[in-house]
Order: C-alpha cells, then structure tokens, then sequence
C-alpha cells in the first residue's frame, strides 16, 4: 500500500481500524502511553492516567492477586481484550482463567479467555463515553466486571462488582464505599476497603 506524505492513520483509517491495521500503525508515537482502544472500526483514544488512578489500580491488582491465582486464574494488568477483530477494549486489570497460547493470543487476548474485567475511574475524569466496556463484555458473556472510582480531592472510593445474570445483563453482586469491606466469594474470594485504593 502507498501511502501519501499527509497520510495521518488516525484519519484515514476512520471507521476501518482492525486488528492488523492496529499492528501495522498503533501506537501513534505522540500518543504512545494513551489507551487505544477499537469498537466497530472506530479508534478510540482514552486519557493519559491519573496518579490517583494507577496507585489505585496497582492496589487492587496486588488485593486481588493472591486469590486469584489460588484458583486458576491470572491478573493482568491491561491488555487488549478482543471481541472481534474491529473491536477491542483495554481494561485496567484483566483476570483471565485460560493464558494465551500464541503470539496473536498474547497480543489480541480473545474475550473468551476473561473471567473479570475491571475499570477503574475518576469522578471527574476525562473518560470517553465511547465505550461502554461492561456493556462490550456483558454482551460476550464475561461473567464479571468490577468498576472502581476513585477520586482524588475530595478523598473518595467506591467498588461496585458485577454480575451476569441469565437475561445477559450485568447486575450487582457487590458494592462498598472507602471505610466498608467489599466482599464476594465469586469468582474467587474477594475482600477489600476502597479506602485502601487511595494514595
């Protein structure tokens, strides 16, 4: 493929971003550290993290990790979760029950490798609207999806965990605010204050 001198892969590939053109161009070198995540075609570019946000999720990892892994199963922190190959989504932390067993798995996580995705935002943070992750992985049968806010200044923490039900919708399992104990025995022993997740 030739490219012309104004070619911009941001533009150009609008609508049309696959899993190989996403090998073949991202990351964008000035966009590097960004989240690049993909729905139906559409690139969509998410914030550099916040402090508060990666100290938070750093301690949820650590939290969840001994568990876990006492059950067969594997925190990551983020990775390309894939749907299909137009579509992708980056959690901040991936528990996965099976490894991946190619390169392409390695790169390109498939869905059906995710026991619990887990997302991790600010109250007033810049995230994009765009993608609606716990809808993305509810509809590919993710049994579980933890979303965290955090919140800097005030000084403030909630956990909510999810759920799938048989109709195919997330609902609550678990929920705690910093100073109270999110507990659930699924799926896998889960047990920790928000309020820990705060720098």
């Amino acid at each position: 493929m030739r490219l012309s001198p104004g070619f911009d892969p941001l533009v150009d590939l609008a609508g049309c971003w696959t899993t190989a053109l996403a090998e073949r161009y991202l990351p964008i070198r000035e966009l590097a550290g960004a989240r690049h995540e993909c729905v139906a075609g559409r690139l969509v570019l998410g914030p550099f993290r916040r402090a508060s946000e990666s100290f938070g999720t750093a301690s949820l990892a650590c939290a969840l990790i001994p568990n876990a892994e006492a059950t067969g199963r594997y925190v990551h922190g983020r990775v390309n979760l894939t749907f299909a190959p137009d579509t992708w989504i980056q959690p901040d932390i991936t528990v996965l029950h099976s490894l991946p067993a190619t390169d392409d798995e390695d790169r390109w996580i498939p869905v059906d490798f995710c026991t619990m995705a887990v997302e991790v935002v600010s109250g007033d943070g810049p995230e994009s609207p765009r993608v609606d992750r716990a809808a993305l992985c509810a509809e590919r049968g993710v049994p579980y999806f933890l979303r965290v806010r955090i919140d800097r200044a005030p000084a403030y923490a909630e956990a909510e965990l999810l759920g799938l039900g048989p109709d195919g919708r997330y609902g609550r399992v678990a929920a705690a605010v910093a100073g109270r104990r999110l507990r659930a025995d699924l799926p896998f022993p889960i047990d920790f204050d928000p309020a820990d997740l705060l720098p």
